[in-house]
């Protein structure tokens, strides 16, 4: 692992950092120069510079301010978005369309940038689960296919006991364990340590129970990753 924090977030739907989530961020975020969005809805310019403001006053108010900031989308040419990423204290992978932030991620050649980059990275939603080296689409295809790699983590967001994805994350569960998020909830990857925040589930093999961190040792980080061609 080459990022100094990995932070995967499910939501927050009150547009506020947990205070436990954002002790994590003020320790993990010395240098605060540039904030570097990822769009997952790649085509929606007003959007994503409305949603890249409001997301950047969520660390304002937590006294987490950066200089810059701004927000990969398909404005974004292929060589501005790797110099962004190479410079970015911070890259955040915005909520939205899963699918499409991947191939936004593709198209610009990002995944060995983010691969390769120390800078806390971090992912909501359908950033999050991009961040996985499989990512579970409950929405088209059912089944998993391969994201960015910077955790060998499969993650869903907004679980609920009555969220209408659970029997597609049970199916997919025969495959690969599901890490399920509710809202306000976090996983923290720094170093060779993966540990939780807030209420978690694990799905495997069918089956839901309450996540423990000792479920997350065989995903701690075992020295840097290579970076791919």
């Amino acid at each position: 692992m080459n990022a100094s924090l990995l932070g995967l977030f499910s939501g927050f739907p009150t547009h506020h950092f947990p205070d436990a989530i954002a002790q994590v961020l003020r320790e993990n975020l010395p240098r605060r120069e540039s904030l570097v969005f990822i769009s997952a809805w790649p085509e929606d310019d007003a959007r994503n510079d409305d949603d890249s403001d409001g997301m950047h006053e969520m660390f304002a108010e937590r006294g987490l301010a950066f200089a810059d900031h701004c927000v990969i989308d398909r404005r974004t040419g292929a060589a501005d978005a790797v110099r962004l990423i190479r410079a970015a204290d911070c890259v955040f992978l915005m909520g939205g369309d899963a699918t499409l932030q991947m191939a936004l991620i593709r198209d610009l050649g990002l995944v060995p940038e983010l691969r390769a980059s120390r800078a806390v990275i971090l992912g909501v939603s359908a950033g999050s689960m991009n961040m996985g080296r499989q990512v579970a689409d409950v929405w088209e295809t059912k089944a998993l296919y391969e994201g960015i790699g910077l955790t060998d983590l499969v993650v869903k967001g907004h679980y609920a006991d009555d969220a209408w994805f659970i029997p597609v994350l049970k199916e997919l569960s025969m495959t690969s364990p599901v890490v399920a998020m509710e809202d306000e909830s976090a996983i923290v990857i720094r170093g060779g340590t993966v540990w939780s925040l807030g209420n978690i589930h694990w799905i495997d093999k069918g089956r839901i129970t309450l996540l423990k961190d000792e479920m997350l040792r065989a995903y701690e980080p075992q020295g840097e990753q290579k970076d791919e061609a």
